[in-house]
């Protein structure tokens, strides 16, 4: 009779705490999700299937949280402070479309840089270590994954070895990204000298059931004086040396010249914001310019931008094009702004192609990608899929005189829900040396020529329940 008594009594409150909870979490999705598509697919889930989409919208659905924000948001206004350092170049040419990247990362774009395409990571690692090797004063390292691997560990070694030599160094790793590092790796370099940010113990949502508000972003600093960025994490699978995933295709970018600053101010509100350190004046602001260097702008992006910088960041970089624009990217989940600005590129004629890899790392987001092919290419957009093996560069081409390198993916956790970076240049030349790349990927690649209807069953069904959750995706 008891344990009935009890029965009742749960189901009661089941009954009475259920709908309250449910309605909660409906009154955050309209006050805070970024877009109606994502209004709508949280509040239907959550009337329909409020037993799954509860726990669901608890991992995913946070698009906003307040206290997170305000700090973030603090330590944003201390990075554009302390932006004062940063000695601004001008840059070579005047063009119209600076103002709108320059709006976007609140920063100018700059003049005098050296860039350098790196492709895979025999050649991306090969560089960053050598530039850690030769460090003077300090070394900047932030990986959303870092691997206790073969490379990991030879990345430890070598900011082992800087320690030892007195450079200051400074690790951030992702608690999600890089939830198989081991406690050994970090000590090993907390015992040399080491300061390594413990996500654990860092201010914001650190816990790995909180899938938002990742930082994925790649970045190493050294000297104040040259950075990298791009696709590439610090583990053995980005140097192919994963069976399941086998050659692995990214690029990286490495930098000289004043763009290096911005790329440092990004960092020093990441630390500041998780140790409330402000790192500015301890910092190197002015690296040389390059003559006859490229124009080139960092532009930081995240969900606690005012606008949503990601995406506007690659509907700018789309809208932008009159002749081609071409795209290079893991996933394809766009939301209705993006779509809209590829279709309507390429009925205004411009040669539009998307490059996505014929491997998958993550279901949901390959799924979801055979559900926008048949819309975008039927306004003319070309879709091809990578076959020598798993595809992760992160890159955009627009004409001749606009290339985007960094860590933001084609969807939309990219766009509203991760920390990203993207450096932009402004350059034919180098505008050249990066189609000439992807026309090499291009050349390895398949065209989508099949529509959805003529896809197996499993697929079909699987990409259209796939693109109901593209809004976390």
């Amino acid at each position: 009779m008891i344990f009935s008594d009890l029965r009742i009594l749960w189901s009661l409150v089941i009954a009475v705490l259920l709908p309250i909870f449910v309605a909660l979490a409906i009154w955050r999705v309209l006050r805070h999700a970024r877009t109606p598509q994502g209004s709508v697919a949280w509040v239907v889930f959550l009337l329909a299937s409020p037993w799954f989409a509860l726990p669901a919208y608890l991992l995913f659905g946070h698009h906003k949280l307040h206290g997170y924000t305000k700090q973030r948001r603090a330590s944003h206004e201390a990075m554009k402070r302390l932006g004062s350092y940063a000695k601004a170049v001008r840059p070579r040419d005047a063009l119209p479309e600076h103002r709108l990247f320059e709006r976007l990362a609140g920063l100018p774009v700059v003049g005098g840089n050296e860039l350098e395409l790196l492709i895979d990571g025999e050649a991306v690692f090969a560089a960053i270590f050598a530039a850690i090797d030769r460090a003077e004063t300090y070394v900047l390292v932030q990986y959303y994954t870092i691997a206790d691997d073969a490379t990991g560990g030879a990345l430890a070694d070598r900011l082992i070895a800087a320690a030892g030599r007195g450079v200051t160094v400074r690790v951030i790793y992702d608690g999600v990204g890089s939830y198989g590092l081991s406690g050994t790796w970090r000590a090993r370099l907390m015992q040399a000298g080491v300061q390594v940010l413990d996500p654990r113990h860092a201010r914001g949502p650190t816990s790995r059931l909180q899938v938002n508000f990742r930082n994925h972003r790649k970045t190493v600093i050294v000297d104040g004086r040259e950075g990298f960025l791009g696709g590439l994490n610090m583990s053995d699978t980005y140097r192919g040396l994963n069976a399941k995933f086998g050659a692995w295709r990214d690029t990286h970018l490495q930098l000289r010249g004043p763009a290096v600053a911005q790329l440092q101010l990004a960092y020093i509100e990441d630390w500041h914001w998780a140790t409330g350190e402000a790192l500015g004046p301890s910092l190197f602001w002015t690296p040389a310019p390059r003559e006859d260097g490229a124009d080139a702008v960092i532009v930081p992006c995240g969900p606690v931008d005012t606008l949503d910088t990601g995406a506007l960041y690659y509907f700018a970089a789309i809208s932008e094009a009159r002749e081609r624009v071409w795209i290079a990217s893991p996933y394809f989940v766009p939301d209705g702004d993006i779509l809209s600005a590829l279709k309507t590129a390429a009925l205004r004629g411009c040669d539009v192609r998307v490059l996505v890899p014929e491997r998958r790392d993550h279901w949901p987001t390959w799924l979801a990608a055979f559900a926008y092919f048949d819309e975008v290419r039927e306004a003319g957009v070309k879709v091809y899929r990578y076959q020598p093996g798993f595809m992760h560069q992160k890159v955009v081409l627009t004409d001749d005189r606009l290339v985007g390198i960094g860590t933001a993916n084609l969807d939309n956790r990219s766009f509203r829900l991760n920390f990203e970076t993207m450096a932009t240049v402004f350059d034919h030349e180098f505008a050249q040396e990066v189609a000439a790349m992807l026309e090499t990927d291009f050349a390895a690649a398949e065209p989508v020529a099949k529509t959805l209807g003529e896809q197996p069953l499993w697929l079909r069904a699987g990409a259209l329940l796939a693109r109901l959750m593209a809004p976390v995706l």
